[in-house]
């Protein structure tokens, strides 16, 4: 059986809940789906959402603006739905784009995009539960609304990695090929070299198995991470049941931040 991502190589534990007693020099890395947004059925349906953007400035003022979001959408859907200016720092893509203060980083697409855009394209028109994305230097196929294809998804995204040497991204009900390169731990280590985060001790909270680069760089750079969702093998030290616990979690080591 081919696996995916690092949780594979991870035993299982019981995780206790993150402490809401955190260091003062900690760097806040957030995943968006699952994490800080509910998962929808289909990507578009997430949104703006007033009570999340101002958690997200309460956080970046009460952690010196340490605060990024990582995640698998694009630095555009990012900002269709977190807002221009509500961080300062973000990576969409797993990393493949790059946003700081001082400007955009967006790696090359890698040419085997144009043939894996073909395929899942045909793939969603001939099945209409299949939702088809592009987001430039990936291409993804959902498969939450038409469980029953996962193993067609899989089949075809598994052929096209080894026909076109994009990297495979398996995540929650999606099959993602995606240009080589960074991926969310990578992005971890290259915001910590920003100097807003020069010195701090990095906490990664993320849901997917995307997220487990995220986690083992937080912990090997002197951190941790937190699972969002059901227990799992997992590379994160500490675990909550899904977005609404997160919401309650960083509410509260905001509060404890400025006191």
């Amino acid at each position: 059986m081919t696996t995916y991502g690092s949780a594979a190589r991870l035993a299982s534990s019981d995780l206790p809940p993150p402490p809401t007693s955190i260091p003062a020099n900690c760097a806040l890395f957030l995943d968006l789906d699952g994490t800080l947004a509910p998962i929808m059925p289909r990507p578009d349906d997430v949104g703006p959402d007033a009570a999340r953007a101002a958690l997200i400035a309460r956080l970046r003022e009460a952690f010196d603006d340490r605060v990024a979001v990582i995640s698998g959408r694009s630095l555009d859907d990012l900002s269709r739905i977190l807002g221009d200016g509500a961080l300062a720092y973000m990576a969409g893509v797993h990393g493949l784009e790059r946003r700081t203060p001082e400007g955009v980083f967006r790696a090359q697409p890698h040419e085997g995009l144009a043939e894996a855009r073909d395929v899942l394209a045909d793939l969603a028109r001939c099945d209409r539960g299949l939702i088809f994305e592009d987001k430039h230097l990936s291409v993804g196929l959902h498969y939450r609304n038409t469980p029953s294809a996962a193993d067609a998804v899989i089949e075809a995204a598994e052929r096209l990695k080894r026909q076109t040497g994009l990297v495979l991204q398996l995540g929650d009900m999606v099959a993602e090929l995606r240009t080589p390169g960074q991926d969310k731990g990578s992005s971890v280590a290259a915001l910590l070299r920003e100097p807003a985060f020069d010195g701090a001790l990095p906490i990664f909270i993320g849901d997917d198995l995307t997220d487990e680069d995220g986690f083992e760089a937080a912990r090997r750079l002197g951190g941790y991470g937190v699972l969002v969702g059901p227990e799992r093998p997992s590379a994160a030290g500490y675990r909550l049941d899904g977005p609404e616990a997160v919401h309650a979690w960083l509410d509260a080591i905001a509060r404890e931040a400025a006191r």
